[in-house]
Formats: structure tokens, sequence, C-alpha cells
């Protein structure tokens, strides 16, 4: 994780609800297949703190071989697209005209300051889900309301219902909160699709004086 993100995680870590999910984890990592692997359980806090700019909240990570690598959304190079991945590229491209890109690997977009924080961050292989309740959900509450409080300016991105209930922890009149459906082939259609987000974030940060994301 990047330097800046230390004080405020460590003060997590140190927290009972966590000390039981690192228990569960240990557990599990030991006896089960977990994804993404153990070092990259936390990549997307590799991205500068101070440089956040777009918050984007995902579900739990992707629980197929080889996908997840720690960053919402993303899968490493040379893996084959996701069909929700494939969705945002759509959506990219029917807003902006850029390229739908050959990888998925979103680090280019870490790197520009978006949190791809995903809402549960560990999940075993193959059973989607199977992570939720064990303390993730607080782990990234808490994390929402940090950015919240000490940052200023950010744009979220909440799609579908996991990320649309973290709304309630960010400050719409201090941050610009975007919500639509989930880019999951199942609800796409349902308002992902057509929902302007890619362009309404860059609008709302040129205004505010910042980099736009080169998506």
């Amino acid at each position: 994780m990047h330097e800046s993100w230390k004080p405020v995680l460590q003060a997590e870590f140190e927290q009972p609800y966590f000390k039981e999910l690192a228990k569960f984890l240990h557990s599990a990592y030991e006896q089960k297949t977990i994804f993404p692997p153990k070092q990259q359980v936390f990549s997307a806090f590799t991205t500068d703190l101070n440089q956040v700019k777009v918050v984007i909240i995902g579900q739990d990570p992707y629980h197929g071989p080889g996908q997840a690598h720690g960053l919402a959304f993303s899968v490493r190079d040379g893996v084959q697209l996701p069909p929700s991945l494939q969705n945002i590229f759509k959506e990219i491209h029917a807003e902006t005209g850029a390229p739908i890109p050959n990888t998925g690997n979103l680090q280019r977009w870490a790197e520009q300051g978006v949190l791809l924080l995903n809402n549960v961050l560990t999940v075993e292989a193959h059973l989607a889900g199977s992570h939720r309740g064990k303390g993730w959900e607080t782990f990234t509450e808490h994390i929402i309301q940090y950015l919240n409080e000490h940052c200023d300016h950010l744009v979220f991105l909440l799609w579908g219902r996991d990320a649309r209930n973290k709304a309630k922890l960010i400050d719409a009149k201090k941050h610009l909160v975007l919500e639509s459906a989930h880019p999951s082939p199942l609800s796409a259609h349902n308002g992902f699709f057509g929902n302007n987000h890619f362009i309404q974030c860059n609008e709302q940060l040129k205004k505010w004086g910042k980099q736009e994301i080169n998506w």
C-alpha cells in the first residue's frame, strides 16, 4: 500500500472487528483457495490517498482463477474481460468514443487517482459473496467515511445495490455522488448503459480544477 494510507489502515487493523476478520482470513487462506492472492488484497490502496479524485465501489472480487488482483472490476493483463468490465468499456466507448482496450487491467486508472475499492475484499474460489458478513463491509464503510470527512471534492461512482447503500455515508454537498444500476449483464440495461457517469465525472473534476481521468 502507499505510505499515505498506512495510518488510516493501521487504525482499522487494530479494531476488534478487524482482528476477528484477520483470524477468519488466516484460516481461509490456509485451507481453501481465496482470491485475490494474499499479497494483493490491499492493492486498491497503492493509489496515493492525497491524489484520490474518484472512488468506484465494487461488490466482491472476481471468483475465477487468475482474475482478481485487488482492484475493483479490474483483471490482470492477458485475462479475458469479465462481462461487467466489458459493459464498463462499452459505456465509456459510447460516451467518449474511446476504443475498447485489449486489457482489463485498471491500474492505469488507479495511477490517475481512481480508488477502485470493493465492498468485500476477498472471496472463496467459485463462490461469489462467500466472504460477505465477515467484517469487510465495516472496513469499507470506515474507509468511505474517512474519505468523506478528510478529502475535498471527490466523485463517487456507485453502481448497483451494494455500492448505492454507501451513499448515506457521503456528503453530497461536498462531493459528487453518481448512482446507477450495476454494469453486470443482469442489470446493465436497467440504467447503467447511458448513465453518462464518465463524462459527468470529468466535467465535475474540470470544474473543481482537477485533472480529468483518461478513461
